[in-house]
């Protein structure tokens, strides 16, 4: 008659079949996947080869101009709208709320397109500042700043209401303690999902590609997806979503640093 397991051994058997059947699942990919096709089409070196310096000169150089631009733009604008969304005055408090619905709930594609084609309609002879730079910073930086403005706003209350009182029993203006004590101190505990906001800007940088760039406007995927066509080979695919990775994991660890560091904080 076999004893009966505790919860520790019943958890251990738990965890040796869960590993056990992850790497009976790799060794089924590993043997069914035919992995001489694969590296025929992604993996192609001589054609890696012919992609650099561009790659790195021109479409990472981009990519990074593109995002950095935008979350500038939308770290101003997100700010503005998290002071609008505490306001007083009521109807500060409507248009924010309106503006962080529409451009939460729209997907950044028709942003761009809106950016793209209703703008220089609805101005005609009017061009956006910086051109197509102008226009992605303008595009991205509208859909993040409707994220950044919660998380601004959550980091504004998140400070202790004794701060402000504090600050006005000094002689501070109410404006004069948000700019120097509130928002400095709400800045420090929004920095990690600020630092999240900016990978995924990274990413939706891809979205330029439909406002229609110039050759030495492409960012890494428009680079990359030309590419593939004219050689009919997903390699520059490959090796752009690699060039992604080179920034956006260095990225997420800083994240997975700044929240451990706040956490220990506490």
């Amino acid at each position: 008659m076999t004893s009966r397991l505790t919860r520790r051994q019943r958890r251990r058997v738990s965890q040796g079949v869960q590993y056990a059947l992850f790497v009976a699942v790799l060794v089924v990919i590993g043997v069914l996947a035919d992995w001489d096709r694969l590296q025929n089409q992604f993996a192609q070196k001589a054609l890696a080869e012919e992609l650099f310096p561009d790659i790195i000169t021109i479409a990472l150089r981009n990519t990074v101009v593109y995002t950095v631009s935008g979350f500038v733009f939308g770290l101003v604008l997100g700010l503005v709208i998290a002071l609008m969304r505490l306001s007083s005055v009521a109807p500060y408090r409507w248009v924010a709320g309106v503006y962080i619905e529409i451009f939460r709930g729209l997907p950044a594609l028709l942003i761009f397109i809106f950016v793209g084609v209703a703008v220089p309609l609805a101005f005609p002879g009017t061009e956006i500042p910086g051109g197509t730079y102008g226009k992605v910073a303008l595009g991205l930086g509208l859909v993040a700043a409707a994220y950044m403005a919660e998380t601004i706003r959550a980091g504004i209350q998140a400070v202790p209401k004794g701060q402000m009182e504090a600050a006005r029993s000094l002689g501070f203006s109410h404006a004069r303690a948000m700019v120097s004590v509130i928002i400095p101190q709400a800045f420090r505990i929004v920095i990690p999902p600020l630092t999240n906001e900016l990978v995924l800007l990274f990413k939706d940088s891809s979205l330029v590609l439909f406002l229609g760039v110039t050759l030495q406007e492409r960012e890494l995927t428009k680079f990359g997806r030309d590419l593939a066509s004219q050689t009919a080979n997903s390699t520059p695919i490959l090796v752009a979503g690699l060039c992604y990775l080179l920034v956006t994991v260095p990225l997420s660890f800083v994240v997975r640093r700044l929240e451990a560091r706040a956490d220990r904080a506490k």
